[in-house]
């Protein structure tokens, strides 16, 4: 038995809820609508508990997403995993954007490809085996080119998520050769489909203390780019 969790992602403009009981869905919450995630979660948050009738100490874990994806949506999500379940002491689950893209994908035959547009050209990537019903990864999760990850990519695959549709152009020879690509209702996570796998990481007692959560951004932000630049300018100079 895994008990009451809360699932949280904001990792991408689709942010998503839902409060889970032993690898079951309670009842959820999907948004893709313009605004930022600050505008909604907190009070998303409270109206599902309420109407569930539960306060967030009488839940059992929180699960949150850390990447990668959108920098300020995973930091608004993280920080709100991590007021949360400070407050109420309770254990998080961490879970990565791309598995719970390949999440919507149970049992597949083929290796799963969940992509997540990373913008300026490139994709957040990872490969999963899903023959089991839940996500192993196969490869380390990447930010890579399009073109790259088509190149490093064998059918037959199952590609997913908008960063498939975003470059669908540039695997056009995949698709040809036996890949596959999911429907486009399948191409945002969605924090119902990562109960299971909550499920079973609670189980194995595969959570972390709230204070050490950090976000997987996979690359530097354009802050951090630019405070590089700047200290191999000070360096060259």
């Amino acid at each position: 038995m895994s008990g009451r969790y809360l699932i949280i992602d904001s990792s991408t403009p689709a942010g998503s809820l839902a409060l889970c009981e032993d690898g079951q869905v309670l009842a959820e919450y999907l948004r893709r609508l313009p605004g930022t995630h600050t505008e909604w979660l907190l009070q998303a948050i409270d109206e599902l508990l309420d109407q569930a009738g539960l306060r967030p100490d009488q839940l059992d874990a929180i699960a949150g997403v850390i990447g990668p994806g959108s920098f300020t949506g995973l930091r608004v999500g993280l920080a709100t995993v991590k007021g949360l379940a400070m407050a109420a002491g309770l254990p998080v689950v961490p879970l990565s954007s791309l598995e719970l893209l390949a999440c919507g994908l149970p049992y597949a035959a083929e290796p799963v490809c969940a992509l997540l547009d990373a913008r300026k050209h490139e994709v957040y990537c990872g490969l999963f085996d899903l023959t089991d019903g839940i996500p192993a990864a196969i490869t380390e999760e990447a930010v890579l080119p399009p073109e790259e990850l088509a190149a490093r990519l064998e059918p037959p695959s199952l590609l997913v998520g908008e960063g498939a549709f975003a470059y669908r152009e540039r695997f056009e020879t995949l698709l040809s050769a036996g890949c596959l690509l999911a429907p486009r209702h399948l191409a945002c996570p969605r924090a119902a489909l990562a109960a299971e796998l909550v499920a079973v990481r609670l189980q194995e007692k595969r959570t972390v203390d709230a204070a050490s959560l950090v976000p997987r951004y996979l690359r530097a932000s354009e802050a951090e780019r630019a405070r590089n630049m700047e200290v191999s300018a000070g360096i060259d100079g």
